[in-house]
């Protein structure tokens, strides 16, 4: 009972994240007048599918895709290309400039890894982290940390794992400079984040880690350099954005999915 309640709780605070978007969308037709158009949310089928683990989904178009159905009087229409993220000159100068610094470059490879995530049931556990780097940097690869400035203490301890091949740049850049740095790498190890969104679009390779999250919401990586980790269990998703904790406290969809197959995925990558 104490694991449905929780279940419950979190479903209830997805409903919450719903309704506030919900509610600004409107406002803005109102401040904003004039013809509006949407895309398909799928509401209903996002929460049967939460709800019951049942999917109700007819749309099995990625949301980059559905987002063309707002512009659908414009008459454009998705080239099924990655996005594009356009990195400005300077941006690429100071990634550039920070990465020789530390002693990297295009001719001394590196993996970045990002392991940040607003929700925490997004993360992945930190000992799988420090698993995965080990075995990277066994591999003979440098690694670079990536992230925001509250992912910055994370990185800081995964960076003293492995003085020298390790260094952290997270909370180092804005998006424009993160971008660069994850243009230089060979591939990114990411959780259903930003910066795997923008690892996308800069033509990185990207290995996503999936929890709570699953591929019928639409945000998996939209392009077809990604490989997807996730474990098929009867508890997921259990939300469609994360949430603070697990609803039945034990978190299996990413404490279950170790550094093993994760690093054959980096293999796969780097090949």
């Amino acid at each position: 009972m104490v694991g449905i309640a929780a279940e419950l709780r979190a479903n209830r605070y997805s409903h919450m994240l719903d309704l506030h978007d919900s509610i600004r969308s409107r406002m803005l037709r109102v401040l904003v007048p004039g013809r509006w158009s949407s895309y398909p949310k799928h509401r209903v089928a996002r929460a049967m599918l939460i709800r019951t683990k049942r999917n109700w989904y007819r749309d099995s178009r990625p949301v980059a895709e559905r987002y063309f159905d707002a512009a659908r009087d414009l008459d454009v229409t998705s080239d099924g290309s990655p996005p594009d993220l356009f990195l400005s000159p300077e941006a690429v100068r100071e990634a550039t400039d920070w990465l020789a610094r530390n002693g990297l470059s295009r001719d001394r490879p590196f993996v970045a890894l990002a392991p940040g995530a607003a929700h925490a049931t997004k993360r992945w556990p930190l000992e799988h982290w420090h698993a995965l780097l080990r075995r990277i940097v066994g591999q003979g690869f440098d690694v670079v940390l990536v992230g925001g400035s509250d992912d910055a203490s994370v990185g800081h301890a995964l960076a003293g794992s492995a003085p020298g091949r390790v260094v952290n740049a997270a909370g180092q850049f804005g998006l424009q400079g993160t971008g660069a740095v994850l243009r230089s790498a060979r591939v990114v190890v990411s959780a259903d984040t930003g910066v795997m969104h923008m690892a996308t679009a800069v033509e990185t390779p990207v290995v996503a880690l999936f929890g709570p999250t699953v591929r019928p919401f639409g945000f998996f990586p939209y392009t077809p350099r990604a490989q997807v980790m996730e474990l098929a269990l009867p508890c997921r998703p259990c939300s469609s954005k994360g949430s603070s904790r697990c609803p039945l406290g034990h978190h299996r969809c990413l404490v279950d999915l170790g550094p093993d197959p994760v690093f054959d995925a980096v293999l796969r990558s780097v090949a």
